[in-house]
């Protein structure tokens, strides 16, 4: 994951490293992972072979001239990448540990094939066409299994994994429509445009470059620092660097091997085909997905997962107006593309407004945005007047049609008990709350409760926004009817005259001291007749005892 980069990591680009030779092994080199921690190892594999020269070698037969000659197989593009690796191999103990994991996880590296499949020949292009390490185009399997929707509890995103800062750094738009460091292309291209500046900082050390992509420039360099003043060397295995990093290396290394030569491990993975499988479509201007994906003739799905940057049913309005698609069906596109009506890109409703709305309250309602409605209805501010009209954009089909949209992941995300007995409360986020606030008043960590609500801790919250939160169930006392499911309702209590923290509780059926956490009551606080109190109970044990 390419780290936020701090204001001491700007010294890289004056001081390059030079990276002293001695006590290191020439043998050591980076090669690549998957995003899950890699386990244990207990033994050490043969070395891999060189291809390149393994191939030089073969005798090709040439049919005599009469003879029909037999279709080549498609070249193998995993074979393409293997043929260009310059990291040099290695077997350090690290190294050997990841590739013992991977060893022992065939089903889950046909999996993380199959989900490269559509991207990993767009990539092997850029990473070809800059001259860099065949390796490099393996990065996303370390980073996010190839998962286009991945997002980390650091708020990295997308294949490469980018944070949002830096993200806008090497040119990656992120808005409520938009958000490039999930759009396959362009954040391929800032990733591997953020690596070559990195190894031109680290003087072409490939290893402590990726070392920096995963930690920051600062933090690489303070340890080549440390070590050089210590007279200690100064490559990636000598340098002391945090955990992660420590295993990031060994993981692109691991990677890189066994996909190179996975019969030497005894194992045989799925193949990927060498021959383009997207292309890029221009749309001309903002599109419903749906209406795209009809256009194609492919599922709502299936344009997300190639388009995973477009976070709403639509595209966003400013751009990027283009999609990548499957090849075979873009010809299909653009001609159903030109035969449409411009105005039917997307569908508009004619909204009447009513006392009391605002540009915020209808955007919300209609899943858009102020500035959107602004834009189509030639607003130069935000005062509307009730009993005019506004024109809006909206989705053709229900909200629930577009199921890897931001909304709908969330949704499903949300919607999950963590683990049986557990119930759930939604919580409307009020002015002033962050998810530390709203965890600390129900009691679980902002970390569980991100998670909960497809979040990263240190994300913003929008005043109205619907958070799920998932609670034990009220335990039950002996010998008390079987236990249902639980249904937890948050109420807002008013203290009475004569009231009591335990009168309180035995009413509702809940326990004093989470009434206490609830409402950040310490132990001396007292009650108040006209005091508020938030509760969570389960209204099946209200009903029960009735």
């Amino acid at each position: 994951m390419p780290p936020e980069r701090s204001g001491d990591q700007t010294s890289m680009a004056t001081q390059p490293v030079t990276v002293s030779q001695a006590g290191v092994d020439p043998a050591l080199a980076p090669r690549s992972v998957d995003a899950m921690a890699l386990g244990a190892a207990t033994e050490s594999p043969p070395k891999l072979v060189d291809i390149a020269s393994d191939l030089s070698d073969e005798q090709v037969a040439i049919p005599p001239p009469s003879t029909p000659a037999t279709p080549a197989a498609p070249r193998d593009l995993i074979g393409r990448i293997a043929a260009t690796y310059a990291l040099p191999d290695s077997d350090h103990p690290r190294a050997l540990r990841e590739r013992t994991w991977l060893v022992k996880r065939p089903d889950y590296l046909d999996r993380v094939i199959e989900r490269a499949r559509p991207y990993l020949y767009l990539i092997v292009e850029e990473v070809e066409a800059r001259g860099m390490p065949g390796e490099i185009a393996l990065l996303p399997v370390v980073e996010s299994a190839f998962q286009p929707f991945a997002y980390s509890h650091g708020r990295a995103a997308g294949l490469w994994q980018f944070i949002p800062s830096t993200g806008r750094m090497y040119g990656l738009k992120q808005n409520w429509w938009y958000d490039g460091r999930r759009d396959v292309k362009a954040a391929t291209t800032a990733a591997l445009d953020y690596l070559e500046k990195l190894n031109r900082d680290f003087n072409g050390d490939w290893l402590l470059s990726l070392a920096a992509y995963n930690a920051g420039e600062g933090t690489v360099m303070r340890a080549v620092k440390r070590n050089r003043k210590a007279g200690k060397p100064i490559d990636f295995w000598s340098l002391k660097l945090p955990r992660e990093t420590t295993a990031y290396v060994p993981k692109l290394l691991a990677v890189s091997a066994v996909f190179g030569q996975p019969e030497t491990f005894g194992l045989t993975l799925s193949t990927i085909d060498d021959t383009p499988v997207l292309t890029e479509v221009e749309t001309g201007s903002q599109i419903d997905l749906a209406r795209a994906a009809d256009l194609a003739g492919i599922s709502v799905d299936e344009l997300y997962r190639l388009n995973p940057g477009f976070n709403r049913w639509a595209t966003d309005p400013d751009g990027p107006h283009r999609l990548l698609l499957p090849l075979e069906r873009a010809p299909t596109f653009r001609t159903e593309l030109a035969a449409l009506d411009p105005n039917g890109l997307l569908h508009w409703r004619r909204h009447k407004i009513r006392p009391g709305e605002n540009l915020g309250v209808i955007a919300r309602r209609y899943h858009t945005t102020p500035a959107v409605l602004r834009q189509v209805n030639q607003l130069d501010g935000n005062l509307i007047r009730a009993g005019h009209h506004l024109l809006i954009p909206i989705a053709s089909k229900p909200a629930s049609s577009y199921v890897l949209s931001a909304n709908q992941r969330q949704i499903r995300g949300a919607g999950k008990p963590p683990k049986s007995g557990s119930g759930k409360v939604t919580h409307t986020v009020r002015s002033g709350e962050s998810l530390w606030s709203i965890g600390r008043r129900y009691g679980v960590s902002s970390r569980r409760l991100a998670g909960w609500n497809s979040m990263a801790p240190g994300d913003t919250l929008a005043i109205g926004r619907k958070l799920s939160v998932w609670l034990p169930s009220q335990a039950q006392p002996a010998g008390s009817a079987p236990t249902r499911t639980a249904k937890l309702q948050s109420i807002r209590y008013t203290v009475r005259p004569g009231d009591s923290l335990s009168t309180i509780s035995a009413r509702f059926k809940v326990r004093i001291r989470d009434l206490r956490r609830w409402n950040n009551l310490g132990s001396s606080n007292l009650l108040h007749p006209g005091q508020k109190l938030t509760l969570h109970v389960d209204v099946t044990r209200q009903a029960s005892t009735r």
